[in-house]
């Protein structure tokens, strides 16, 4: 998953340290943890930090935020000992750049889903820190009494659900366009809804091409369906293409000008933030595409790696942060799931994690994230939006073209 969503909750300070930093007072070298978070969630890592006690070493925090991948550059005395990936679909791509794990966390790296993306020829190269549910709606319960509705049951009863509500005078969703990542979301929940073969399958081709694959485009299809309903999108498409993910949110709790907003786990602490009422917080999970079929469940996440060439302190305090409870100060902030944790969390992300780990469900990791630059601003990012620009409030007529002209954008993506 594109990284440009760890500045929703406020910019990245100026370096931030836990300890002393080796290079000013000459001490036992620095640990240097490069992440992509920035606001309040890089607020919570600090918090787990100071919560492992004291340590042999200092730590040094260095926020990179969209520019995280540069963590694998040149290597030099500042270059970072650990990385926590939020795209984990980039770790078989830099294999080269990354000493394994040791044998007693290689575990961690090879649970359900994690195994395909972080473990190669037997050898594990990274271990999940956090995992983020990215099939969540959150809305407000009040709204939808107003209306006389329910959480939608299946694909169709969310369309008839908007509907009711427009005609009640209420906007139901709120968009964050403005980062794309929300629209790849929200695709990739429809494709792996109706196709989840074809999802896995572009997920694990060498040279994928999603608009050679008819699925796709019917995935377009029903996705324009729900973006092209007048009135269905708070401020309309020119608002929601400017619209960021905190945005959106606040659109929803605090303003209060639409009912609900496709947005994962880590939302949790802005949503509860800005709720003019603490107790009109609901959530659903994506439903099924049709009758008997299973409920898509996108996940993406955070991974610790180890660049080349590693150290004992980096690698002990990537044991201390694989700890059960390591986590704990961040969970208490909220916005924050553990893989295979289900106890410890708010009622609503409880829900979330007892999904993630239930058998028989549709689970898949971001699809866009495993699509490389396919997936990337420049990719499918870009082609969602021009197709947002097309469909959005103009009625289901302008859909079957719309969806025509972003499968040859896409395909003109995948040949350049």
């Amino acid at each position: 998953m594109p990284s440009s969503r760890r500045a929703f909750l406020g910019a990245a300070g100026a370096l931030l340290l836990t300890g002393c930093s080796s290079d000013v007072l000459g001490l036992r070298r620095a640990v240097r943890v490069a992440v992509s978070w920035s606001g309040q969630e890089l607020r919570a890592f600090h918090k787990v930090l100071d919560g492992l006690g004291a340590l042999d070493y200092p730590v040094e925090v260095v926020p990179l935020g969209d520019d995280i991948s540069t963590a694998f550059g040149a290597r030099s005395t500042r270059r970072p000992d650990i990385v926590m990936l939020p795209q984990p679909g980039l770790v078989p791509r830099h294999l080269s750049d990354l000493e394994p794990m040791p044998d007693d966390l290689a575990p961690l790296g090879q649970a359900r889903l994690w195994n395909e993306l972080l473990t190669h020829n037997g050898t594990t190269y990274g271990v999940p820190f956090k995992t983020a549910h990215k099939s969540a709606v959150w809305y407000r319960p009040s709204v939808f009494e107003q209306a006389g509705v329910q959480p939608p049951r299946l694909w169709s009863e969310w369309l008839t659900l908007n509907r009711t509500l427009t005609q009640a005078g209420i906007t139901p969703l709120s968009l964050a366009a403005g980062d794309g990542w929300v629209l790849t979301d929200f695709l990739e929940n429809v494709l792996l809804g109706i196709a989840p073969s074809v999802y896995v399958g572009l997920a694990a081709a060498t040279d994928p091409r999603p608009s050679q694959q008819p699925q796709f485009g019917a995935a377009l299809r029903l996705l324009g369906t729900m973006w092209s309903a007048p009135g269905v999108l708070a401020g309309g498409v020119k608002e929601s293409l400017v619209q960021q993910f905190p945005d959106a949110l606040i659109e929803v709790f605090g303003h209060r000008r639409a009912a609900m907003v496709l947005a994962s786990d880590f939302a949790e602490p802005v949503v509860r933030s800005f709720a003019a009422d603490p107790d009109d917080i609901g959530l659903f999970t994506f439903p099924p595409m049709g009758p008997g079929a299973a409920a898509p469940v996108v996940v993406g996440g955070d991974v610790m790696v180890l660049p080349k060439p590693t150290r004992d302190d980096a690698r002990d305090l990537v044991r201390r942060l694989s700890a059960r409870t390591a986590a704990d100060p961040w969970i208490k902030e909220g916005g924050f799931l553990v893989d295979g944790r289900v106890s410890g969390y708010t009622p609503e992300l409880t829900r979330l994690a007892v999904q993630l780990t239930e058998p028989g469900e549709q689970l898949q990791f971001d699809l866009s994230d495993q699509l490389g630059r396919l997936g990337d601003i420049n990719g499918l990012w870009r082609v969602l939006t021009d197709f947002l620009i097309q469909v959005g409030g103009r009625g289901a007529a302008v859909v079957p073209g719309a969806v025509d002209d972003a499968i040859d954008e896409m395909r003109k993506v995948e040949e350049s």
